[in-house]
């Protein structure tokens, strides 16, 4: 028998080289990218998978798994997440990597590279639990891929969110997913908008109601000249609930009645004020001839003697400080300063409501059919009686706004009335062209080697005065000064005079400004011959005319009114030899005319209009205005041809 064999067995083994881990399989690769999705992007959204859980009318859960392939510099800013959270949100995890163009893993987020800060203000006028996470993973060379997913956790369910993977410019999407999960008690409340990807999939399971939308395969967009937001224009869908509560205070956001009444119940009895103030208002008003005339000393008041700051601390950020605090500290957020002016009024005997709008000069207006908290801002709306029944507006937290003026701020959109019988959904201030106007005297005086000089007066009305109202009240002369200057479409100038002053009239507030100008070979001669422009300062320039089929809508944001007379005053040995034909035509955006006449002290005067309408129209109204304006454009270059005579 032989036994060396079971000897053998029991020697020990030769120890095996160690193994390396194996690589991880590439993910996402670029060249996977259909090349119809690549064509014109600047980025490529691989993945945009979203849960919303619904756990009870006081918490919600909404988990994120996000993929975008950058594929130049100019989308790199979607390698950076931003994930903010408060005293009332929570962020559960945060994980990222980075992979090259082949999809090989580059780089995995280390916890020590998220960053955390404060959103509150650098110079102290904000008091905000808010907070932010920054995720960097952009890349010094393109293309690459980022992969972010992450997780929040909210105790304030007056907010869903909402889910709109195309709201970018130069994006494409390659697969889009959304799906929310709600107890039987808590249906979902949602809208989609602009919707063309496949039909709601909605289900039951185990006492819940599942909802799921998904996207695939969508080029990417560019913004159109005058064309709505993306958020008008691509698929979206938006949440939001029946029941919700906050900090154990619970409402129904399902109507605007009910969503009003529960913002007035949480601020209700808190505009009490001290004894000292009620006094000082009745000595304030007494003897004021009607209720417009008290509703403006209080407001005079109001800004003298407070100031805005920004308080956003958990249910602070709907809840108001009481109206005494203000009285007593001089300060207050929004909700606070509104809150104190309504308490104001009422001691002055005149009935005021605060009022929630989405305030900004770009914020879309509201989605009257889908009742939500679609607001940012709160103001005072006072009802006013024969025999001038036009409802006053008061913007509590300036302390230089004209007394009833909204602005571009929170003008023609809507706003929930805060009442004690709920919400009312109503308009703000509806400002036109007849509130909106541009009226501008110019002298012009040529010299005779085609030198020229000007003085300006332009009065700026409405929402044509509120950037240059800012600059009056925001910045010094000399920046007022600077930022006129760069934006004066004139090749050679010098500006030797400026001056901003505020002024109103009978229907807006007004801003004049008042200019000198010199104006070096302005209109040399040819031969015995001067051509002038003498639209100095007005002139609209043409638009780019439309290639390929237009895709959005035509927006014309504002309507306006605009003058222009210019005196020109002709050099010694010069007179008019030909004057251009007077032009006007009317279309459906709006209307235009000049003229040009000799008058008997030896100058020319001419006079334009335009008057531009705010609409929407359909897309194929965009090649019609596309013509109006090259109209308007060719009518503003018309010349005054100018003549030595014989000496």
């Amino acid at each position: 028998m032989n036994f060396l064999l079971p000897l053998l067995a029991l020697l020990p083994l030769p120890e095996a080289a160690p193994s390396r881990p194996a690589a991880p399989a590439p993910k996402y690769p670029v060249a996977a990218i259909p090349a119809a999705l690549r064509e014109g992007a600047h980025a490529v959204l691989r993945a945009d998978d979203e849960v919303v859980t619904v756990k009870s009318a006081s918490r919600l859960v909404h988990s994120i798994h996000y993929v975008v392939t950058v594929l130049d510099q100019a989308g790199d800013d979607f390698g950076l997440l931003t994930t903010p959270y408060d005293a009332l949100t929570s962020i559960s995890y945060l994980r990222g990597a980075v992979y090259d163009a082949d999809g090989k893993l580059l780089h995995a987020l280390r916890s020590t590279e998220i960053r955390d800060q404060g959103m509150g203000g650098r110079d102290g006028s904000l008091m905000s639990d808010a907070r932010v996470r920054f995720a960097d993973l952009r890349q010094p060379q393109t293309p690459y891929t980022v992969e972010f997913d992450y997780e929040t956790v909210s105790d304030n369910t007056l907010f869903y969110p909402s889910w709109a993977p195309q709201a970018e410019e130069g994006l494409a999407v390659e697969s889009a997913s959304l799906r929310v999960s709600t107890p039987g008690s808590l249906p979902l409340r949602y809208q989609e908008r602009q919707w063309t990807g496949p039909a709601l999939s909605h289900s039951a399971v185990d006492g819940q109601e599942v909802y799921e939308w998904k996207l695939a395969n969508r080029p990417s967009l560019e913004e159109e000249e005058l064309a709505p937001p993306l958020r008008y224009t691509t698929p979206m869908v938006a949440l939001a609930p029946g029941i919700f509560e906050v900090q154990g205070h619970k409402g129904n956001a399902s109507t605007w009645q009910g969503l009003g009444q529960w913002s007035y119940d949480l601020n209700a009895n808190r505009d009490q004020l001290p004894p000292a103030t009620v006094a000082k208002v009745a000595a304030l008003v007494q003897g004021a001839p009607d209720v417009r005339t008290r509703v403006q000393r209080v407001y005079e008041m109001l800004q003298s003697s407070t100031r805005y700051i920004s308080i956003q601390l958990g249910i602070g950020g709907w809840q108001t400080f009481p109206a005494s605090s203000v009285a007593t500290n001089g300060y207050g957020d929004c909700k606070a300063l509104s809150n104190y002016t309504m308490a104001l009024l009422n001691a002055a005997g005149v009935p005021a409501y605060v009022a929630l709008v989405g305030a900004g000069r770009h914020h879309a207006d509201l989605r009257p059919d889908f009742p939500s908290l679609q607001f940012n801002h709160a103001i005072i709306c006072v009802p006013m009686t024969a025999p001038k029944a036009d409802t006053l507006w008061l913007e509590c937290t300036s302390q230089t706004e004209a007394f009833g003026y909204m602005s571009s701020f929170t003008g023609n959109r809507h706003a929930l009335l805060v009442t004690p019988r709920g919400g009312q959904l109503v308009s703000t201030p509806h400002y036109d062209a007849r509130h909106n106007r541009l009226e501008r005297r110019l002298d012009l005086f040529l010299d005779a080697t085609g030198g020229a000089t000007a003085t300006a007066r332009t009065l700026r009305t409405g929402l044509e005065q509120d950037q240059y109202a800012s600059l009056l009240h925001d910045l010094a002369p000399a920046e007022q000064k600077k930022y006129v200057t760069e934006h004066l479409r004139l090749p050679t100038f010098t500006l030797t005079k400026f001056n901003l002053a505020a002024a109103s009239t009978p229907t807006a507030p007004a801003v004049v400004e008042n200019l000198g100008l010199t104006l070096p070979g302005f209109a040399p001669p040819t031969g015995k011959r001067a051509f002038v422009n003498p639209n100095l300062l007005s002139r609209l320039p043409a638009l780019p005319a439309l290639i390929g089929e237009r895709q959005a809508e035509l927006w014309l944001p504002t309507a306006s009114l605009h003058t222009d007379t210019v005196r020109l005053h002709l050099p010694a040995g010069f007179r008019p030899e030909a004057l251009p034909t007077a032009v006007k035509f009317s279309t459906d955006y709006g209307t235009y005319s000049n003229n040009f006449q000799a008058l008997p002290d030896g100058t020319v005067q001419y006079i334009r209009r335009v008057d531009l309408k705010r609409a929407h129209l359909p897309r194929t109204a965009y090649t019609g205005y596309v013509d109006f304006r090259r109209k308007i454009s060719i009518a503003d270059k018309a010349q005054v041809v100018l003549v030595k005579t014989e000496s």
